[in-house]
């Protein structure tokens, strides 16, 4: 809830920013009804284009999962209320996570699985759901091969670039702190696996970022 504040002020400080609201599946617990109204509230706002980050994340197993599942699809109804894209944030969770999004209107949404970690074959369900498939720094790790083969699989109009900062920085800056500076590192992998430009590449994925938060 503090994070999902604190982003509210900055979008409402800078002109050039724009941002998402959700509660992060690690923050669930305390969670009533009256959240949600507080969240429709900020999401009325010009200058939040996304609900998110929501989810799962069964890393720690904590918040319960049941709790988190409550809450993750409570969520998904309030984007599919408002009509707002989401983005999702799926932590070992893979088949709970698939589940409920198909059960609460996943295929009638708009947004992105951030930081997609997951198989070809969970990518294949989220792309023929329409989705789109964050990928950022971990592409360019040498022990990534399974996300690899996701990119190579997934049509360049269905990826977002992302930073995921603070984490997750590309090689060559692995293990410092992640910044935008570095995409370039991760546009340069994508393009070398779909045998494109890295113009392309920046091209295509912005014009999805762009479509995706319907800021066209």
């Amino acid at each position: 809830v503090a994070s999902t504040k604190k982003t509210f002020e900055i979008v409402k400080k800078y002109d050039f920013m724009y941002g998402a609201v959700g509660i992060h599946p690690e923050d669930v617990e305390r969670l009533d009804e009256s959240h949600m109204e507080w969240l429709k509230s900020l999401a009325a706002d010009k200058k939040i284009v996304a609900i998110g980050e929501i989810g799962l994340d069964y890393h720690y197993d904590e918040p319960e999962r049941e709790v988190q599942k409550k809450w993750f699809a409570r969520q998904l109804d309030l984007a599919y209320e408002l009509d707002m894209p989401i983005i999702i944030h799926s932590r070992d969770a893979a088949a709970d996570t698939l589940d409920i999004m198909k059960a609460h209107h996943g295929d009638e949404l708009n947004g992105v699985i951030h930081c997609f970690s997951y198989s070809k074959e969970i990518a294949r369900e989220y792309l023929n759901m329409g989705l789109y498939l964050g990928i950022g720094g971990v592409v360019t790790f040498k022990n990534s091969r399974k996300l690899k083969e996701v990119v190579e699989y997934t049509p360049l109009n269905q990826i977002l670039l992302e930073t995921d900062c603070p984490y997750m920085a590309p090689v060559p800056n692995r293990g410092k702190r992640n910044s935008s500076l570095y995409l370039p590192e991760v546009v340069k992998t994508i393009a070398e696996i779909k045998g494109v430009s890295c113009e392309e590449v920046v091209a295509v994925t912005e014009s999805n970022a762009v479509k995706v938060l319907g800021m066209m």
